[in-house]
């Protein structure tokens, strides 16, 4: 496979711990994970580095109609490792972003029309009716463990991701692979979305880091002392 799943060291979980957590699960509530809604399979690349791409499995929930969020893992199975979380906003909340905040957002209208970024298992045309409203927003992304380069912990510092904006990015072995396991082909669905439209005003010249690329990193600076917060008593 071109993409690297880590293999998590540590001991297998016991069959005490199995039976607390079916326990628990029948009488939590875990509303945040059950409005999950929807699977999207696509890929991502380092803002600071386009070569380090990573096959990006979400699984998204709308805040509201113009929002969503996604959480991000390696694949699909069961043992998925969550590697990273990605916010989705429409064109009218991306345009009221500082300017300072909008490279670090990149717009999704290559992703959806190249055909590269599609639903596992669901019909092309009920695919297409939500995909034609991904199409014209942007999204934020942000990924914690490097699993491209065989790290088995989420090593390092958080880092910015962006996405496919023009052909020729998208590493051939990569995207032929994720055809082969999933059955699809994404020049033909290409052609199916040729209808489909960007955001209105046209993609963002500061979306997709203005065109440069972004390294996170740590920068050391002082630790304010706790006594030097001023107090409010009540």
């Amino acid at each position: 496979m071109a993409t690297t799943h880590a293999q998590v060291p540590g001991e297998p979980t016991p069959t005490s711990m199995a039976f607390l957590e079916t326990a628990t699960a029948a009488v939590q509530n875990f509303s945040p994970i059950k409005s999950i809604h929807q699977h999207l399979c696509a890929f991502h690349f380092y803002s600071h580095d386009m070569t380090r791409q990573v096959e990006a499995h979400h699984f998204c929930a709308h805040q509201n109609e113009e929002m969503r969020q996604c959480l991000i893992y390696d694949s699909e199975a069961a043992d998925a490792k969550l590697i990273g979380l990605e916010y989705i906003i429409s064109e009218a909340l991306f345009l009221t972003l500082p300017d300072s905040e909008k490279p670090l957002w990149h717009s999704h209208e290559y992703e959806v029309k190249s055909g590269v970024l599609f639903m596992p298992s669901v019909p092309g045309p009920i695919e297409r009716q939500d995909l034609d409203k991904l199409c014209k927003t942007y999204g934020k992304t942000i990924h914690f463990w490097q699993v491209d380069r065989g790290d088995d912990l989420p090593l390092g510092i958080p880092q910015i991701m962006l996405a496919l904006t023009r052909d020729g990015q998208l590493r051939p072995e990569l995207a032929r692979d994720v055809e082969r396991r999933y059955g699809v082909s994404f020049e033909e669905e290409r052609e199916k979305r040729a209808y489909m439209a960007g955001p209105n005003l046209g993609m963002h010249p500061l979306a997709n880091g203005g065109g440069k690329g972004f390294k996170t990193e740590l920068k050391e600076v002082g630790c304010m002392p706790v006594d030097s917060v001023p107090r409010v008593f009540v």
